[in-house]
């Protein structure tokens, strides 16, 4: 399956070569800019389905994601599992639950996001979920770039794609990269 995911990316135009700045502050020769691939929508579909059956042994009452980057995926898993779906959002710079969303007592959710790197906004979902009362069955992720740095998110932690993308503090670029104009293409 991934070569043939990775293979949808390259066609789709979603998987970029340059030099860019992660929302984690770090530097990397690539980026996968899901929302490329999800633009389609059959595609999104087959991509997705193919997440959530990845997480259908773990049992949810609801799929929730961080927005914006996860909001389609999130959708399209819910829908694929027949569950709702809801979303968590910035505001005054971190995630909150938003728009009348509500998290029932012991509610069990899983948390899906298209890519991870550190994992920093998908562990903050799962904390949102818990503060909230509710539980985290599972997390699933479309690209896990986290190589060797797997993120520990407390729940198993699954994925389509595995890449392991180099990554570079900006004081300690490669030459050849800091040659190369930076680029931040992320949601914000």
């Amino acid at each position: 399956m991934s070569g043939d995911l990775l293979a949808l990316f390259r066609e789709t135009g979603a998987l970029l070569d340059g030099h860019f700045i992660l929302r984690s502050g770090l530097h990397s020769r690539q980026y996968f800019q899901c929302a490329l691939l999800l633009q389609h929508p059959k595609i999104a579909e087959q991509v997705c389905n193919q997440l959530a059956e990845k997480l259908r042994g773990f049992g949810c009452d609801a799929v929730i994601s961080p927005a914006l980057g996860g909001i389609i995926v999130g959708q399209e898993v819910a829908c694929s599992l027949g569950k709702r779906h809801i979303f968590v959002e910035k505001e005054d710079g971190k995630l909150v639950l938003r728009r009348g969303f509500k998290i029932d007592n012991r509610e069990k959710f899983v948390v899906v996001e298209d890519v991870v790197t550190r994992g920093g906004r998908v562990q903050e979902t799962v904390g949102i979920v818990r503060t909230h009362g509710g539980s985290v069955a599972a997390v699933g992720v479309v690209v896990d770039r986290s190589g060797k740095s797997k993120p520990d998110f407390g729940c198993p932690f699954v994925s389509l794609i595995e890449m392991n993308v180099e990554t570079f503090p900006a004081d300690k670029l490669p030459v050849d990269l800091a040659r190369i104009p930076a680029v931040k293409p992320g949601s914000k």
